[in-house]
């Protein structure tokens, strides 16, 4: 490996400057701070539950002899950090850097990190830069128990270009892909919800039963904790992205929709296909155990649900070699409006690295880090290296071969040639990289399409497409304050919104299974219910909180 002398850096005492030795290529670092002609090591601390790298680690070694550092590990599992925390904070002395998860945030505010703010403005830190300067008011803590300021660089769910993945796991009418496939594989564009009940009830007509067992139409779920399947889809119907309990207009101004038209419109439909025999009277009473083993049978043909709350009956599914019993994402909506089931994962704020108080080199600890967060590290972070762990064709495109993946898979392979752990912590340039590949290969379209089974492969073709985002609207950007169900609530507010829960939970179940003749009288009683509760104090504090955020994010 050739190597350039150039002098830079802090001169000695004498004087005399000092050589510093960059590497060539695009991993080493240009400004000399990290370099092997003067070698650094720094500690790492990183709650995590990924294993850490084996001594052999061919990452490791890459980044001696590029950067000429050494990291110095102590991994902490999640279900280990709380006594950690205390150890540390009691001690007053930290590593280098600090890879904190803590919602609590006890280690920023127990002042264990060094504010960034005044050392990213420097300009020595390009990259870092870059990637907080949209969002650093979001990124920053105002807790008022240290000074306001940047500490914690985000590990997760800052994006850069479209959003690329393979599996989609937010909401949906999931519908199973038999149901699609006994249809004809019919156009998806223009969903409506009679449409997606239309194509259940015919399948559901021709198979009355699946592999001995009754088949069931559309499953509810309305279990505790999780009423959100049975109370969220009016929204979703009307265009709204996912806010909870609220639509958000473009102002700004939020307000209840569980008592407004698009809620009856909806319930009115689920009371119809309620008497036709299409949704199963057990969904009110299931619990979530429940519903999921039911789902795992492979005889319920549709339900609203978010796709990572159903992902053990998906795997056990896909374990027994069941793909058509699989689902798929649509996204019907009332006339007029333009899906948005798909948002851009909310930003980890206050989950990342910082660095540490008592670190005696915090400028090469951030630099470390901005190097990290360089395209061609990122791409040997997450990919590896080009021609041992990936493949590039004629058109600049990454893929990999069926051993490369094989060993991706492999957890004694992964200890030797990847860092998870570091990675899991580390800032990331998620989405696309600047020439077009996306950040990993999880998310790379064709690379998705070539790890899914034959069955999936095959129905994929009749839709032309290569990942099951791809069924669902591309994320636009979030609305500044997105989403407004996080939105830290007053115990008035609070106890209003367990009061709406209460009444969705009292009066649904009655609306969506009574006889339709009732429906008028059964919506009246639940909007009355609702109307002696005071809403007003819930829609207040959501809408303090959305300006809030708009003023200081």
């Amino acid at each position: 490996m050739g190597l350039v002398g150039c002098s830079q850096g802090a001169a000695p005492e004498d004087d005399t400057p000092k050589d510093v030795v960059i590497p060539e290529g695009d991993l080493a670092d240009q400004s000399g701070t990290l370099t092997p002609s003067d070698p650094t090591e720094l500690s790492v601390w990183i709650t995590s539950a990924n294993q850490a790298p084996a001594a052999d680690n061919k990452i490791t070694k890459l980044i001696e002899e590029q950067l000429g550092v050494t990291l110095k590990y102590e991994i902490v599992t999640p279900d280990n950090v709380d006594q950690k925390i205390g150890v540390m904070l009691a001690g007053g002395e930290f590593p280098d850097l600090v890879g904190t998860t803590d919602l609590q945030m006890r280690l920023l505010e127990g002042g264990a990190l060094l504010p960034l703010d005044d050392m990213l403005a420097t300009g020595d830190y390009p990259n870092l830069a870059t990637h907080v300067e949209d969002d650093i008011k979001k990124m920053s803590y105002t807790g008022g128990e240290v000074e306001d300021g940047l500490y914690i660089i985000p590990n997760y769910n800052r994006f850069y270009g479209d959003i690329t993945g393979g599996v989609y796991y937010g909401p949906a009418f999931w519908i199973q892909k038999r149901v699609l496939a006994d249809a004809g594989y019919p156009d998806l564009e223009n969903m409506t919800i009679e449409r997606y009940f239309e194509l259940i009830e015919n399948f559901k007509a021709k198979n009355p039963e699946t592999e001995g067992i009754p088949t069931v139409g559309f499953e509810l779920l309305a279990s505790t904790g999780r009423e959100w399947g049975m109370t969220n889809p009016p929204a979703l119907l009307a265009g709204s992205p996912n806010n909870g309990g609220v639509i958000v207009d473009e102002d700004g101004n939020a307000e209840i929709y569980a008592d407004k038209d698009i809620a009856k419109d909806f319930y009115k439909v689920l009371n119809e296909k309620y008497a036709a025999g299409l949704v199963d009277p057990e969904s009110f009473t299931l619990t979530f155990d429940q519903y999921t083993a039911k789902l795992a049978t492979g005889a319920v043909l549709g339900m609203h649900d978010q796709g990572w709350n159903f992902q053990t009956a998906t795997q056990s599914l896909q374990s027994a070699g069941k793909d058509e019993y699989t689902y798929v994402p649509l996204m019907p909506v009332y006339d007029g409006v333009e899906p948005w089931y798909a948002d851009r994962d909310v930003m980890n704020t206050n989950q990342g690295f910082g660095v540490s108080v008592s670190s005696k080199q915090p400028e090469k600890a951030l630099k470390f880090l901005d190097v990290m967060l360089s395209e061609p590290w990122q791409k040997v972070l997450s990919w590896g290296i080009e021609g041992e762990d990936y493949e590039v064709d004629e058109d600049g495109v990454f893929f990999r071969t069926e051993e490369q993946r094989a060993n991706y898979r492999d957890l004694t392979w992964r200890a030797s040639n990847r860092l998870d752990a570091l990675l899991d912590v580390l800032p990331k340039h998620q989405g696309q990289f600047s020439d077009g590949n996306a950040y990993g290969p999880d998310d790379q379209p064709t690379e998705f399409f070539e790890t899914l089974t034959e069955y999936d492969r095959a129905f994929m073709e009749q839709y032309g497409k290569k990942t099951w985002r791809e069924f669902v609207n591309v994320p636009p950007e979030n609305p500044k304050y997105y989403p407004a169900w996080n939105i830290t609530l007053s115990d008035e507010a609070n106890q209003v919104n367990q009061q709406l829960t209460d009444a969705n939970v009292q009066n649904l179940p009655k609306i969506i299974a009574g006889d339709p003749s009732d429906f008028e009288a059964n919506w009246k009683a639940y909007v009355d219910a609702i109307g002696k509760i005071d809403v007003k104090v819930y829609e207040d504090a959501i809408n303090a909180g959305i300006q809030d955020r708009l003023a200081n994010w």
